[in-house]
């Protein structure tokens, strides 16, 4: 407790809980846009509660890693060598992490060009997916997000109070602004092919970075943020003529 209220009196304790709730929320976009696009699948009734569930377990996740500090630093370790580069824990979770996204969006986007290409394709045509296997596929990519999100924590501050403040800071506005994403992207089809181009760009990213090709996250997010700019000006232009079509009639 004592601890607790010297952290409170100094400056840059305070600068550091701001910048690192900054970016555990940035971090916690990626992780957003695959539960939202994941859950969009399920049966109406059963997506809000998928939601809150997926990212309960991100938060549960991510605050039982950080009870675990000592052994996550450990990941980083390199464990193997391969032409000349040295593989820790973390490369090989972010590899299958980043491996397991790029097959998920490169499937989704299949589905979405043509829904009835395969047999596999019924549940897809339907709309649908199990609740379970979507719990499962969330569960899978909160381990890989939170351990990258810990680790970051880690390496901006030795403080575990500044940590789980944060972490719970991200993890709420995650769990405000699921719903109205999730609506956004059903309400909007092409939001989802935009969305689904982002997880493939994440997931390469993950690779690169568990290969130990260092990719600035700042050109990853902008990247991002000018193709969603780049989409809203679509959607504007849209309605726009749209309204312009109604008001011929």
């Amino acid at each position: 407790m004592q601890d607790i209220l010297l952290l409170m009196q100094d400056p840059t304790a305070w600068i550091a809980l701001i910048t690192l709730i900054v970016m555990e929320v940035v971090l916690g976009i990626d992780n957003l846009i695959f539960i939202s696009i994941l859950t969009n699948k399920l049966p109406p009734e059963h997506r809000e509660r998928a939601r809150r569930i997926g990212i309960g377990l991100a938060l549960v996740m991510r605050l039982a890693l950080l009870g675990t500090v000592a052994w996550i630093v450990q990941l980083t370790e390199p464990v193997f060598e391969l032409f000349g580069h040295g593989y820790s824990w973390k490369d090989m979770i972010l590899i299958a992490g980043g491996l397991f996204l790029v097959w998920k969006a490169t499937k989704e986007i299949h589905h979405t060009v043509d829904p009835v290409d395969h047999e596999e394709d019924a549940l897809a045509k339907a709309g649908t997916t199990t609740f379970a296997a979507a719990i499962g596929q969330i569960l899978v990519l909160d381990l890989v997000f939170s351990i990258d999100s810990i680790i970051t924590a880690v390496g901006m501050t030795p403080h575990l109070p500044i940590m789980i403040i944060s972490v719970i800071f991200a993890v709420t506005v995650m769990l405000v602004a699921a719903g109205p994403l999730a609506r956004f992207i059903e309400k909007n089809p092409t939001i989802v092919m935009l969305a689904l181009g982002f997880l493939l760009m994440i997931g390469t990213t993950l690779i690169a970075e568990g290969m130990g090709f260092h990719v600035p996250k700042g050109y990853v997010y902008a990247a991002m943020a000018f193709s969603a700019l780049v989409e809203v000006l679509n959607m504007l232009s849209r309605r726009k003529r749209q309204r312009d079509k109604a008001a011929k009639l």
